[in-house]
């Protein structure tokens, strides 16, 4: 998710336990990712729609 985010602009800001927080370079979109393995769904749109993408961008990126 981080490498996906960092495709679209988004870097590391810092890391806090087992979340890492991100920001675009406008700094207009602040994210919160955690470190857990998998992502449950509803926290994946949930980061989707916080970075500003459609479903369609971020499958996009997925599939770059």
């Amino acid at each position: 998710m981080i490498k996906l985010l960092g495709k679209r602009g988004f870097r590391v800001v810092h890391q806090r336990g087992s979340h890492i927080y991100l920001t675009d370079e406008e700094g207009k979109h602040k994210i919160s990712v955690p470190r857990h393995d998998p992502i449950m769904k509803g926290t994946l749109l949930s980061i989707i729609e916080q970075a500003g993408l459609t479903r369609d961008e971020f499958l996009r990126l997925v599939n770059e």
